[in-house]
């Protein structure tokens, strides 16, 4: 049994970690936040602490009044407002902490590349943590490679924690509409956050962890992508491609779903995301090759793939 404290564990994917780890019942969980919620804590079923994660010994007393040796970090690495994340204070508490011993980093997604940074800003925060993880003197950790986050299509069908992040990019499947990044023939890793926080909590039982680890859901591409939502709908989609051309000048093609999400995230900023990962996708960031995915260690779970995650979503 660990005892783990799970930062950002009362919204998006920190939530579903933290139900994951519940839901083993092997492990006491508690979760790590800047404000202390009753109601919050009531609802998810784990007690909530309150930090100043500006402040690394006042992180350091949380987590060794607590014993907490186990940190999952579900800090968010990117923001609209451009607040810098505090990943770095919570390495370097977890590694000065006489209780803690192990920390997965926040990174969940694909890695992050020297020549990335500059072009969004979770970059940045994502290499600088990997250089303090290196700099740590006795902290076992690792970090969780998973593609992309399969829950913004299946929302609001397939239950996700990721409701608050709001995104209809590429493929708008209420208004069966896709603007396809490129000719939309590259594949790419798409998981289901409920899915990674598993293996997330699985990975608590290995003896010794290997410095990153790939989880996947499924593999498909765009156009795979567009054609199995069309089959689950029974309806042709309305289908552009966005060239890469025109992605590198920031813009994409608007699709019906994101127009009311402009009072949430200016046009500009959407585009200029969308653009950006489009890029991406076309270019095989997110097709991940690993020599081993740790889904091999755990058998028994069985991720959602994009077809079944649709027809559950959308499916008469």
């Amino acid at each position: 049994m660990a005892i783990v404290a799970v930062p950002g564990g009362t919204g998006n994917l920190g939530r579903t970690i933290v139900e994951a780890l519940l839901a083993t019942g092997k492990h006491q969980v508690k979760i790590l936040s800047r404000k202390l919620n009753p109601a919050v804590e009531a609802e998810i079923g784990a007690p909530i602490l309150g930090v100043d994660y500006s402040d690394v010994d006042a992180i350091v007393k949380v987590l060794e009044d607590n014993n907490i040796d186990t940190i999952i970090s579900g800090i968010a690495m990117h923001s609209i407002d451009g607040t810098t994340p505090h990943e770095l204070e919570l390495i370097r508490a977890a590694d000065k902490s006489k209780t803690t011993k192990r920390i997965i980093s926040s990174e969940w997604g694909s890695p992050v590349k020297e020549e990335d940074i500059g072009t969004i800003p979770s970059i940045i925060h994502k290499w600088e943590a990997q250089k303090a993880l290196e700099q740590t003197t006795d902290l076992e950790y690792t970090v969780f490679h998973n593609g992309f986050f399969m829950d913004y299509w299946g929302i609001p069908g397939v239950k996700s924690n990721m409701i608050r992040s709001p995104l209809v990019n590429w493929l708008d499947v209420a208004n069966n509409a896709a603007a396809i990044p490129g000719e939309g023939n590259t594949p790419a890793i798409f998981t289901h956050t409920t899915d990674i926080a598993r293996f997330a909590a699985a990975s608590l039982d290995l003896p010794k962890w290997e410095r990153e680890y790939y989880v996947y859901g499924d593999r498909v591409t765009w156009n795979e992508f567009v054609r199995l939502a069309e089959e689950v709908k029974g309806t042709k989609f309305t289908v552009t491609h966005d060239s890469v051309e025109k992605m590198r000048k920031g813009e994409t093609t608007e699709l019906p779903g994101q127009v009311p999400l402009y009072k949430y995230i200016p046009k500009a900023i959407m585009q200029g995301y969308a653009s950006i990962f489009g890029l991406w996708f076309e270019n095989g960031a997110f097709d991940l090759k690993p020599e081993k995915f740790l889904n091999e260690s755990f058998p028994e779970i069985k991720p959602l793939t994009v077809k079944k995650m649709l027809e559950k979503a959308w499916g008469k």
